[in-house]
């Protein structure tokens, strides 16, 4: 699993419309089931992601090609966890 830590490198860029691209862009990894969840931070500085993608090469192909990355606007810090506690309803998601 991989925990993608996105900071935004000049906010004054991010507008709505790059911001409907990224998540249109985002919209079939969520459907395969690759990406968990997603989100921005509080205050707004980036977002956060949370992946299932087969290798971290992977994720890093997908992104890659993120609208938000292709202009610049966010850098990208990947981080390889391995789930081994979780909530009842989450245990599901333990590998």
């Amino acid at each position: 699993m991989f925990l993608v830590d996105m900071t935004f490198t000049d906010v004054t860029k991010v507008t709505p419309e790059l911001t409907v691209q990224h998540r249109d862009y985002l919209a079939a990894e969520y459907a395969s089931g690759n990406l968990m969840f997603g989100g921005r931070k509080e205050p707004r500085t980036g977002g956060i992601l949370l992946s299932k993608h087969s290798s971290e090469q992977a994720l890093r192909d997908v992104l890659n090609d993120d609208p938000f990355v292709k202009n610049g606007v966010v850098e990208c810090v990947i981080t390889t966890f391995e789930p081994v506690m979780a909530a009842e309803q989450y245990q599901h998601l333990l590998s």
